[in-house]
């Protein structure tokens, strides 16, 4: 897992990669989108030791950007510990979801990445209990589309007039670009997005494993 941090905002972004030779590209496609959406220039580099940050093409593109490099010393993570911080932080709530939602291990992907959004939109003692996202976009935080990690969804879906109207589904947390939330299927073992879903925040998934009906005071979203 590959974790940006805007020192100024703290916002986080997570990168999940399949091995470190990935980092560099990575990296390169986040420096471009950010400076597309801000129209300001990255000028600055702090990262460890890692020999997915200090290989000899890393360090030419970051000289021909014009990008300080800052490297922590070995066995010195207090250097670097904003993102020391985020890490644990990060894993903790991934943790804790996962343990509250009685999901597998395999789901941590899910769970790091909604840890994220909802860091990204807390309050934040450095930033004067101010939210990563308000610092970074200038306007407050949306929670309207909060739903429980883990919670049991129904997904609308139109197979047939004789067919089921809605799947029982696992809700895993939020889509990145679109306006949809991901869900998982438990017959088909699949990820998909969907936007119209009722949800039953009070009951997780696999509390309801045994009750197949749709809940009597469910939380809908269109």
């Amino acid at each position: 897992m590959l974790i940006i941090i805007d020192d100024y905002s703290r916002r986080v972004w997570p990168y999940f990669l399949k091995n470190k030779d990935d980092t560099f590209a990575t990296y390169k496609n986040w420096k471009v989108m950010i400076e597309r959406q801000t129209e300001r220039k990255v000028k600055l580099l702090r990262n460890d030791n890692g020999g997915e940050f200090c290989s000899d093409v890393f360090d030419d593109y970051c000289r021909n950007e014009g990008i300080v490099r800052h490297h922590t010393i070995s066995h010195t993570p207090r250097q670097n510990g904003v993102a020391e911080h985020m890490n644990r932080t990060i894993i903790s709530k991934a943790r804790c979801m996962l343990s509250n939602a009685r999901m597998g291990k395999h789901f941590w992907v899910e769970a790091a990445n909604t840890a994220c959004y909802l860091i990204n939109r807390s309050p934040s003692i450095p930033l004067n209990n101010k939210t990563p996202i308000e610092v970074w976009l200038g306007t407050p935080a949306d929670y309207s589309q909060l739903k429980v990690f883990g919670c049991t969804a129904y997904a609308h879906v139109d197979n047939g007039k004789l067919e089921p109207r809605a799947i029982k589904c696992l809700f895993l947390g939020y889509g990145s670009g679109v306006k949809g939330y991901k869900l998982w299927n438990p017959k088909t073992g699949k990820t998909f997005m969907s936007r119209n879903i009722i949800f039953n925040k009070y009951v997780m998934f696999n509390d309801s494993l045994s009750s197949d009906h749709v809940p009597e005071s469910p939380e809908r979203e269109l």
